[in-house]
């Protein structure tokens, strides 16, 4: 079998990781955000709830979740899953992991801020609302860039792990290929796959922060 073959039977995995990429991130940016507003707030209980949920996602293996969220639905209340359900519980527990780390990075960029810039707009006639909107976020986002780059390339290679609830992704097919075959070329036509991805990614989020320098 030739190199060209194998990448055209990885493709599909190709695509499936693709599809986690995408979906986490599209997901997992926005309920981040909403997480780290928990995490500040000044409501005890949902401040303690949100760190606890935190400390769990972050303190637990991301594979184990995958397992919990694939599973729990059958241990926990008896509800039969489906082989399609494989992937979505992929999503959900990728979404609720990486929401965990990007809630952590946008609360540190918020919290970095100088008490300043807050009573300046104020003065200024800014509600809270507007004032976080328009001033302040768009500083956040400058300041947590190179943190987000980092888990944004992570995650390109945490994909391999929804193998462990057999969804078929890049790694997984390799993994099948390189058994039948006794072979390591799908283990290095996969480690291609992935290095060209991370670049890719890379380079992407090297543009967006080099174009907020630019309009800064």
């Amino acid at each position: 079998m030739t190199f060209i073959q194998i990448l055209s039977q990885l493709a599909g995995g190709m695509w499936v990781s693709i599809q986690i990429f995408v979906v986490t991130l599209v997901f997992s940016l926005p309920l981040g955000l909403l997480v780290s507003f928990g995490r500040m707030s000044k409501n005890r209980v949902i401040q303690a709830i949100v760190k606890f949920y935190i400390s769990v996602m972050r303190g637990t293996p991301l594979m184990l979740q995958l397992m919990v969220v694939y599973f729990g639905p059958y241990y926990l209340l008896g509800i039969k899953v489906s082989n399609d359900y494989r992937l979505i519980a992929a999503f959900i527990g990728f979404v609720i992991n990486y929401a965990a780390y990007f809630a952590e990075i946008y609360r540190s960029g918020i919290q970095s801020m100088p008490a300043g810039q807050y009573e300046a707009s104020r003065l200024l006639g800014y509600s809270k609302t507007q004032t976080f909107v328009r001033i302040i976020f768009p500083q956040v986002i400058k300041r947590i860039l190179p943190s987000v780059t980092n888990e944004v390339i992570t995650l390109v290679k945490d994909t391999s792990l929804a193998f462990t609830i057999s969804v078929l992704e890049m790694f997984a097919v390799a993994k099948a290929m390189a058994s039948s075959q006794t072979s390591l070329i799908p283990f290095v036509a996969a480690g291609l796959f992935y290095y060209v991805f991370n670049l890719v990614v890379a380079v992407g989020m090297e543009y967006i922060e080099k174009r907020m320098n630019y309009y800064e």
